[in-house]
């Protein structure tokens, strides 16, 4: 599949326009969402441009402690061979917060020129993409990310803390879901944020308190391009993260850094656009059309099989406890926060399926790949949906989605649609990664269990 590949003008300009530039970050989300790559001077950027750089693949055979999965077969199987990689158009930007001038850029690993990596995430997506394009179809999509800021200095337990605010000077304990004064306490990071999000052209929209002391969501702005927003969702995650430490804090988007505490998720809001540009979701919120309808029916009946791409981790499902806001169902409704798929209200034209369940620690591209895939299944094979949940979900509706890591990526492993949508290979590789991960999570021993076993076994 050929992928855009970035011109030199573009590198020749940027140039010009920064002459004091002195080195580049080239930036490639691995298997996790993960920035890998490597900093060059600034003289190199444009023989990188013309020519490309080399990667090991064995980038993208990497756990989450940068370990390489030799069972993935793209590590000592190949000889660590390197793949060729080229710049994404329109992603070469400054690096604000760095004391001297630096840029970034966004990178692609191709198996061959103008081929894309088949373990690429990127890749895998944007194959879905074009499966919406061959039916005349557009996806718009926007992504909602929460995150905590966290003391820097851990508790002598080793677990996180929340921040000491700026300007009050008290640690957070409270739970103040739209606090404007929240805001207000954190507002130098957030406005740092904001303007280095503009001048990376990351379209930033709204920043809420959320549910938990120290909770922020930063919401990005609708584009007609799931590739793109997805992009943007893991430079605005490198954003916050460097922004903080700047600031003096540290930022995670850990799916449950505290037991007690809500956890974090990723939102995904999604409409679709014919060849008129006209959203064929538009409808009458109460009365879904047979486009939202097949589409919601889609993502009810692939949500099982897709759930290890939309909590990866074993963190990932310390997120589903009753009363957190978070479906344990595949259920849908409208202008309700307690199912996985939420119809918010507004008006007609802007008529959109809200996607609940993914983990701030999903990979962007993954998750969007699942909403994708799981919603023109159900188009395609004109799938009828189950009935709409009122009230609260929880109580409504009996917990049937896989809820632990074992059980999610069983039916990951198992599922046709799965690899069909996503690919076989892609699948083998991504799942041996996160099985080894698992596997070594496991060989260690918490405090808890000590203290529980010690004395009374």
């Amino acid at each position: 599949m050929s992928h855009a590949i970035a011109s030199r003008s573009e590198a020749e300009a940027f140039l010009a326009t920064h002459p004091d530039l002195v080195s580049v970050d080239l930036l490639l989300p691995d298997q996790h969402g993960a920035l890998r790559g490597k900093r060059i001077p600034a003289q190199e950027l444009l023989k990188v441009y013309e020519q490309g750089l080399y990667l090991p693949g064995s980038v993208f055979a990497l756990d989450i402690n940068g370990n390489t999965v030799e069972s993935t077969g793209i590590g000592f199987d190949t000889g660590d061979c390197d793949q060729p990689c080229r710049i994404i158009p329109n992603t070469l930007t400054l690096v604000p917060w760095q004391t001297k001038s630096m840029a970034q850029c966004l990178i692609t690993m191709e198996q061959s020129p103008g081929e894309a990596y088949f373990a690429n995430p990127r890749h895998v997506l944007d194959q879905i993409c074009d499966r919406y394009q061959t039916q005349g179809l557009t996806p718009v999509v926007a992504v909602e990310l929460e995150f905590y800021l966290t003391d820097t200095k851990r508790l002598r337990s080793g677990l996180l803390q929340p921040p000491i605010a700026p300007i009050t000077g008290l640690r957070e304990a409270d739970t103040q879901v739209y606090a404007v004064d929240n805001l207000d306490d954190y507002s130098a990071l957030i406005d740092d944020i904001m303007m280095a999000a503009q001048a990376q052209n990351i379209p930033a929209s709204t920043a809420v308190a959320e549910y938990a002391p120290g909770q922020f969501e930063i919401n990005l702005q609708h584009v007609a391009d799931p590739v793109l927003a997805c992009d943007q969702a893991i430079l605005l995650k490198r954003i916050i993260k460097s922004v903080s430490r700047q600031h003096g804090f540290g930022a995670t988007f850990m799916a449950k850094p505290y037991a007690d505490q809500a956890g974090s998720g990723m939102h995904i809001h999604m409409s679709l656009l014919d060849d008129a540009a006209k959203n064929v979701f538009a409808c009458d919120q109460q009365q879904p059309n047979a486009m939202l309808s097949h589409a919601l029916a889609g993502l009810q009946v692939t949500m099982a099989e897709t759930m290890a791409l939309l909590c990866p981790k074993v963190n990932s499902y310390r997120r589903f406890q009753p009363d957190f806001f978070v479906a344990m169902a595949p259920t849908w409704g409208v202008d309700n926060r307690t199912v996985a798929l939420r119809i918010p209200n507004g008006c007609i034209s802007a008529t959109r399926i809200e996607h609940r369940v993914a983990g701030a620690d999903a990979n962007p591209y993954l998750a969007m790949a699942a909403l994708l895939s799981g919603a023109l299944h159900g188009i395609d094979n004109e799938l009828i949906l189950g009935p709409r949940t009122t009230g609260n979900g929880a109580e409504k509706v009996a917990p049937s989605l896989p809820l632990n890591w074992v059980d999610a990526y069983g039916i990951l492993g198992n599922s046709e649609f799965a690899a069909n949508a996503f690919g076989a290979d892609f699948l083998r590789v991504y799942t041996q990664v996160q099985q080894q991960e698992y596997a070594e999570f496991n060989r260690h021993v918490s405090s808890l269990e000590i203290d529980w076993y010690q004395r009374t076994l």
